[in-house]
């Protein structure tokens, strides 16, 4: 009999990094969820059977866009949305991600967030990333929202094909970024439930900025290839 077998200190079979947990009574808020990006997640989210309410600072502007999205999802202002939600993916534009997080941060107090936001300029020559005094979006949030579980994805998203009708897969991984493993495999189980989409464990949030910048890159392939390009993980 070997020493473990006599101390009982076996290890443990690794966990199956694909075993993720069953999130499907979430309930997911989308802060911005009237611009394109915003209603294209919640559109596929809904589709995919979760409950969606979608945020905006003007609630009837919310209520009419959750009308034409259908398919269950409802709107409010974000205070209402953040409240009401148990995650909160942040879909706003960079210009006013920090307004917008400091006006909820209290409704925010205990949740899971989930930033997509992609902080870029423009000029001539084209997108062009920026570098936050924080580091990137993501660490931003956390900064602003000490109380929150601050988790980062859904950047390389198409709100082109989130929002067409006739697209019923989009073949796509999906990086989530976090502090806590448990955290990122919720958010990775939503992204997994959209059809052709994967959630994949990418780091921690130190390493968001490339992964938020990475969007300037494919704002230029699609403009070369007039295409609606994702990311794929090779391997995996």
């Amino acid at each position: 009999m070997t020493t473990s077998e006599n101390t009982g200190s076996a290890k443990p079979a690794p966990k199956d990094p694909w075993d993720l947990p069953d999130v499907s009574s979430l309930v997911v808020g989308v802060l911005g969820g009237t611009g394109d990006q915003g209603r294209g997640l919640a559109r596929r989210l809904a589709r995919a059977g979760q409950k969606v309410i979608i945020g905006s600072r003007a609630a009837d502007r919310a209520r009419t866009a959750a009308e034409e999205l259908g398919n269950g999802v409802e709107g409010a202002d974000n205070a209402e949305c953040a409240r009401r939600s148990d995650v909160v993916i942040v879909a706003v534009p960079w210009d006013g991600h920090a307004a917008t997080l400091e006006a909820v941060r209290e409704e925010l107090s205990g949740k899971l967030v989930v930033d997509c936001v992609n902080p870029l300029g423009f000029d001539k020559k084209g997108a062009y990333a920026l570098k936050p005094e924080e580091g990137s979006a993501a660490e931003q949030a956390a900064a602003l929202l000490p109380d929150s579980r601050v988790t980062a994805a859904f950047h390389h998203l198409s709100a082109v094909l989130l929002l067409d009708p006739d697209i019923e897969k989009i073949e796509t991984d999906v990086l989530v970024l976090g502090e806590v493993r448990a955290d990122c495999e919720i958010v990775q189980a939503l992204a997994s439930r959209i059809p052709g989409m994967r959630g994949v464990f990418g780091g921690r949030l130190r390493n968001a900025h490339q992964v938020e910048s990475l969007v300037a890159n494919l704002i230029s392939v699609n403009r070369r290839y007039k295409a609606h390009a994702g990311v794929r993980l090779t391997d995996i």
